[in-house]
């Protein structure tokens, strides 16, 4: 199975968890519905942006969210990319992506490795770790048609993340974040053509919609991009679903006219990771 159908959902994020947790079993059956085998949720789907809300809305997981995610990737028989939820665990929380199957189990869980602390003066400060703990693991997992990698948001800055993803086997990663209206026009799309063309991977993106009301306005702009570094489809700003069609072979292709993977100077440097997901 060379090709398959990856979906990715813009969801419009509120204040009530329940019509969140609604409006993403909706989506994603809409997706599976036009013929999406991964669907891929954005960061913070359940629950607004923010470090005031993180605490309110943490879950342990399993628990409600989780539930619902597992529920409607069995429903719909697809692999489901969980975007992110505040998760509680022993007294810290975490940004977390949960990864179901086709039969509901859970594939793997990802907290976000690197967390979003940043001050561009006149523009936007932001600090996760005033109540956000790191992960301290990668996070693969195996589908029918290729391994996929798992990232959250800031985690896309980090060039080495990908870099190990690929030399690991990945051939899509995975980056449900929610950039904002400063860092996204200016890094949103670049990032994604960096990893994808540095590493001849598809790379996936899943913002939440854009709500000016929001204390945080995510950019949007949700995006998937080809090996080449081709944006092969965008959503715009507003709640909307967004397909594209992961072609495996035209990835063997792009790896064969050129050929970076067997040049890289592997006698002068590497990167390696050190503690296993």
């Amino acid at each position: 199975m060379s090709k398959f159908r990856l979906a990715v959902v813009q969801l419009h994020v509120s204040k009530i968890k329940a019509d969140n947790l609604g409006r993403a079993q909706q989506l994603v059956k809409e997706a599976a519905g036009q013929g999406a085998k991964v669907v891929v949720l954005p960061e913070c789907f359940n629950s607004p942006y923010g470090t005031g809300f993180f605490a309110e809305y943490a879950e342990k997981i399993p628990g409600e969210s989780t539930q619902v995610l597992s529920e409607a990737a069995k429903e719909c028989g697809v692999y489901l990319v969980g975007g992110s939820i505040p998760e509680e665990d022993r007294g810290k929380l975490y940004n977390t992506c949960s990864v179901f199957g086709p039969d509901g189990k859970l594939l793997v869980k990802h907290r976000k490795i690197h967390l979003f602390d940043i001050d561009v003066p006149g523009k936007i400060r932001f600090q996760e770790s005033e109540t956000l703990s790191p992960g301290n693991g990668l996070s693969m997992f195996e589908t029918p048609f290729c391994k996929i990698g798992v990232g959250i948001c800031y985690d896309i800055r980090f060039a080495e993340l990908a870099q190990i993803y690929a030399k690991k086997g990945c051939q899509l990663l995975v980056y449900p974040g929610a950039f904002n209206m400063t860092t996204g026009p200016a890094h949103w799309e670049l990032l994604q053509r960096g990893r994808a063309v540095d590493n001849q991977v598809y790379v996936a993106t899943a913002s939440p919609a854009r709500d000016e009301t929001a204390s945080y306005v995510a950019w949007g702009h949700s995006s998937v991009v080809n090996p080449w570094g081709e944006v092969i489809t965008k959503a715009g700003s507003e709640e909307s679903v967004v397909y594209a069609d992961i072609d495996l072979q035209y990835l063997a292709d792009v790896r064969q006219q050129i050929p970076i993977t067997t040049q890289r100077r592997n006698d002068l440097y590497s990167v390696n990771s050190v503690q296993e997901g």
